[in-house]
């Protein structure tokens, strides 16, 4: 008897399959109980972009003609370093040149830094990757597609929805063989913010262990009251500097433009020298005109307060119809609700129920986590619902989902 392909196998011959892929699957051939449909399942944007971004993309037309160069301009890197030190208050911490390294998105980002995380350690055994649990999926892919074991940490209401970094430190022999340990402030799907010292102790972890911190800070744009603390803010603080941190981030939430595939790699400078080459070797350029665009998106913060301020007016809507029920709590960042479906029987049937009685599609939690080394999947309640319509359709999607019982 064949055993069942696992890891990188299982990855290449499609048995592991994205959320949104088990999704279509789940619902396919299910009318939606009620019309119009509402799909709140994918975290897209649909704010306004910044209207200057096509003219500055003309205005670049010409670099279409050329291979743009795959550490991009000065001028973009310039620009991220200075809107780093801008957000975070550290000031003359960043050489752009060094230190930033812009991207295609954060997700390719995300992906190909894996390979210089296992070049880089020497460990006996398979080298793991530590993975908050649920998580964004490209994190998975990129370990399989390393042939490194996945250790999933749960990132649960009893840990704060970030993963416990007081019994990760109990495990000397995981951390040990471990390479890269991934996490995303605010998180997603739950909106958790790491705080200073979360921040500074998975950093210690990492130097102690010498194994590289992912921070992924996608959705730090977006926040309820206070902006959320980043890696580089708490590592510039230390004697080390950056040394072991790379934080990732892009314009796709911060600008509403996540069709401009805009985003960028910051941090330990030894490590996005290897990481460089590696692209050069790998990875695509950004376009010419992505990168003049982009640099006029960093450099305008107006377009990002209005933004800000239309997610506040979703989450008041939230807070109104949502309170006191299916465990809700308005999160500290990002734009999705992590909401509780006990009462409908789990996140799987809940999705089904939803699509069926309302009409609105969301993606069961337990599609975005994995189960952990007890068996049980830690998201296996909850349903993640993406805030990205205009106020009036979160309200009516809303409704559908309060009036529905078990």
């Amino acid at each position: 008897m064949t055993a069942a392909p696992t890891g990188l196998h299982a990855l290449a011959q499609g048995v592991i399959l994205s959320p949104f892929t088990r999704l279509r699957r789940l619902l396919e051939g299910i009318e939606p109980g009620i019309s119009p449909p509402i799909e709140m399942m994918v975290g897209e944007p649909r704010e306004v972009m910044p209207s200057f971004v096509p003219d500055r993309m003309v205005e670049a037309r010409e670099t279409l003609a050329k291979y743009p160069p795959i550490r991009t301009s000065e001028e973009l890197r310039k620009t991220i370093g200075a809107w780093i030190e801008r957000r975070y208050g550290i000031t003359g911490s960043i050489d752009a040149l060094r230190h930033v390294h812009p991207l295609n998105g954060s997700r390719e980002g995300l992906f190909f830094a894996i390979l210089p995380a296992v070049g880089r350690k020497v460990v006996e055994g398979r080298p793991v990757v530590l993975l908050p649990n649920p998580m964004y999926h490209a994190y998975l892919g990129a370990t399989y597609a390393a042939n490194c074991e996945p250790v999933f940490l749960d990132a649960t209401a009893e840990t704060g929805f970030l993963p416990d970094l007081d019994e990760l430190e109990k495990q000397p022999e995981i951390l040990a063989r471990t390479v890269a340990f991934y996490l995303c402030s605010p998180a997603n799907p739950q909106g958790a913010v790491a705080s200073p010292d979360y921040i500074r102790k998975a950093l210690a972890l990492a130097r102690q262990y010498n194994f590289m911190l992912f921070f992924d800070e996608c959705y730090s744009e977006i926040y309820t009251q206070e902006p959320p603390i980043g890696g580089l803010q708490v590592a510039a603080g230390t004697p080390e500097g950056f040394k072991n941190i790379i934080v990732f981030n892009s314009l796709s939430k911060r600008s509403n433009l996540p069709g401009l595939r805009s985003g960028f790699a910051a941090g330990d400078a030894d490590f996005l020298e290897i990481f460089a080459e590696i692209r050069n070797l790998t990875a695509p350029q950004m376009p010419g005109v992505v990168q003049h665009a982009s640099v006029a998106v960093w450099s305008e913060e107006q377009h990002v307060a209005v933004i800000r301020q239309a997610y506040r007016a979703k989450f008041d809507v939230c807070d109104e119809l949502l309170k006191g029920k299916f465990g809700y709590k308005r999160p500290a960042g990002g734009f999705f609700l992590w909401l509780d479906m006990s009462h409908l029987g789990g996140s799987v049937p809940a999705t089904v129920t939803l699509w069926k009685r309302c009409g609105v599609k969301v993606v069961p939690g337990a599609y975005l986590a994995q189960p952990n080394a007890r068996g049980v999947n830690p998201a296996e309640q909850y349903i993640r619902v993406a805030l990205v319509h205009d106020v009036a359709t979160i309200r009516e999607a809303l409704q559908r989902i309060v009036a529905v019982e078990a």
